[in-house]
């Protein structure tokens, strides 16, 4: 793994983040892992930048109602639109854990985000994130002109289980026949099931995301061992036999993260498939870095590649990013 260690600045803010929401919060009973991690996040929020129009709306999907929130930048409409799944292991997470860095990334790459509050797991195992994530993207090709957005650009990102959701949105789009997204950009994404990697086992204990607490999230995503979700490749994308025909993609992993690998092998698959990904590692960060952006300078630098990224898919999906 990475022949340098964790930023001081990522250190510094996980050292922060952790005296509230410790690794050992898995053990805690689900509504106060909940609050503690929206604590956290709430006690990091940056401001909105200048200029951004931010509307939450109600979206129907097959659960019930799906709360999106739209960021709106300044400047001409129709702008491209992004779908966004957030992280948290599909069991944390909100439209408030992410608001700040949807908001960031909608002025940075001047797109209008639609941050989606997918149902959560272990109440709602998959694929019912999926399914609400399908839900919007339909709502957003069919009513997104009239919020600013292009319905025929419209990209799929997403941050860890958001990284998943987007790749595991590619391949049912692809299955059904269905209008593909535009690209995917996928943020130290959780795409394999696989616990025994190399990042895996040298990351173990690393900050923001240990071994542990992605074993005990895949179980509350996919069910126990032997489940069917297990061997659904739209769950777990590195199942999928054959990439082709995907969109182009951004894969941007952490070298200090259980999931390095994941991302790692996800990119070298498209391209055997044809199918154009850049890939970025970040020798000097951990997990969630985007959280972090604004306390280490590696990890703003990460978040604005991952914006210029989307703006690059917006202006034309061919293009090297």
């Amino acid at each position: 793994m990475s022949a340098l260690p964790v930023d001081p600045g990522m250190l510094r803010f996980y050292e922060a983040l952790s005296s509230q929401s410790p690794p050992e919060s898995t053990d805690w009973p689900l509504p106060e892992q909940r609050r503690g991690w929206e604590a956290v996040c709430r006690s990091f929020r940056a401001p909105h930048p200048a200029g951004l129009s931010v509307e939450t709306i109600a979206v129907p999907g097959p659960g019930g109602p799906i709360a999106v929130r739209l960021y709106r930048p300044e400047g001409a409409a129709p702008k491209a639109g992004v779908l966004y799944g957030h992280g948290g292991g599909w069991v944390l997470g909100s439209l408030e854990t992410h608001d700040d860095m949807c908001a960031e990334l909608a002025a940075g790459a001047g797109v209008v985000v639609a941050a989606v509050d997918y149902r959560l797991a272990p109440e709602h195992r998959h694929p019912a994130q999926l399914d609400d994530m399908l839900a919007v993207l339909a709502y957003l090709r069919a009513e997104g002109a009239r919020h600013g957005i292009d319905p025929a650009r419209i990209i799929g990102a997403g941050d860890s289980a958001g990284g998943q959701l987007t790749a595991g949105a590619t391949l049912h789009l692809r299955a059904t026949g269905a209008p593909q997204l535009l690209a995917q950009v996928l943020i130290y994404p959780v795409l394999g099931a696989d616990t025994e990697t190399t990042s895996y086992r040298a990351n173990a204990e690393a900050p923001c995301l240990t071994r542990a607490e992605m074993i005990y999230f895949l179980e509350a995503f996919l069910g126990p061992r032997g489940a069917p979700g297990w061997t659904d490749a739209r769950a777990v994308p590195l199942l999928a036999t054959d990439l082709s025909g995907l969109p182009p993609a951004f894969v941007i992993v952490a070298e200090h993260d259980p999931l390095c690998d994941d991302g790692v092998a996800f990119h070298e698959r498209l391209l055997a498939a044809g199918v154009p990904s850049t890939l970025r590692r970040e020798p000097a960060l951990a997990h969630s870095f985007m959280r972090a952006r604004h306390h280490s300078a590696p990890a703003m630098d990460a978040f604005r590649a991952i914006a210029a990224a989307v703006a690059a898919f917006a202006r034309d999906p061919t293009a090297p990013v």
